[in-house]
């Protein structure tokens, strides 16, 4: 059994797989003082609660944003897993792709491995949105190789800044307003982050379709995704697990 780990500015995911079919995931929140055995105490009663076995993981892949949090989980496999993790981003670990930009080591992990992932499932052209701390839209070509992108603040930075800034303007959720115009504070905070945030992507896809001079499919990932993607037809594909898809895809290559 594999081991995926997927380590964001807000979360760490770990998901366990057998073969290439997800067996189940848990999440906590990302920190990087977080040692290898509050990890291995953490994840042992989540795998027990969900029936997995720690000694049936044999392998583990980690893709990670926070360089500050791998000491520690490269500590937990070696400790809980008794192996040594592949990592993307290190020299032993080929991603099947080439980052067409002008500095490939800037890229970040979890958008290579997203590109691997959509090409991989859907293959073509491909605009990858990551609603994420950051909303990020990637290009990956017809080869599969990553040809750059757009990074924006994410949804919940802005609904951060705009109730840290301002005295008056409370924190709340977000949500789809019921209309674009809002008659009180909330409503309008709602419509400006909501529709504001879908007119944003609707734009910049308008935009990269024209520059890039060719069709292409648009894949949305993230935990507010699937209800961004509600209010625009412009997305074409809702794929929750894709950074996990893209792990277990590289995790193959380099095995194979």
């Amino acid at each position: 059994m594999l081991l995926a780990i997927d380590v964001g500015n807000t979360n760490i995911t770990f998901a366990a797989f057998s073969g290439r079919s997800l067996v189940t995931e848990w999440r906590i929140a990302t920190s990087t003082s977080r040692t290898a055995e509050e990890y291995g105490v953490w994840l042992s009663q989540a795998m027990h609660l969900d029936q997995v076995n720690m000694a049936d993981i044999k392998d583990v892949i980690i893709g990670t944003v926070v360089p500050g949090a791998l000491f520690n989980l490269k500590g937990l496999c070696k400790r809980y897993f008794n192996c040594t993790p592949l990592v993307i981003g290190e020299p032993n670990v080929e991603i099947g792709m080439t980052p067409q930009i002008d500095n490939p080591k800037e890229a970040g992990a979890d958008r290579l491995v997203d590109a691997v992932a959509a090409h991989a499932k859907y293959g073509g052209d491909t605009i990858v949105i990551d609603f994420g701390t950051a909303t990020t839209l990637d290009v990956v070509d017809s080869d599969g190789n990553y040809a750059g992108g757009v990074i924006a603040p994410g949804v919940n930075l802005s609904l951060d800044a705009l109730h840290g800034a301002a005295a008056k303007l409370p924190r709340i959720a977000v949500e789809r307003p019921r209309k674009v115009i809002g008659k009180n504070t909330i409503e309008c905070m709602q419509s400006g982050i909501y529709w504001g945030y879908i007119s944003m992507v609707e734009g910049l896809i308008q935009r990269m379709r024209a520059e890039y001079g060719a069709p292409l499919t648009t894949v949305a990932t993230g935990g507010l995704a699937p209800l961004l993607a509600r209010g625009t037809e412009i997305i074409d594909h809702i794929d929750r697990d894709l950074t996990l898809t893209g792990l277990v895809e590289i995790y193959h290559r380099n095995k194979n």
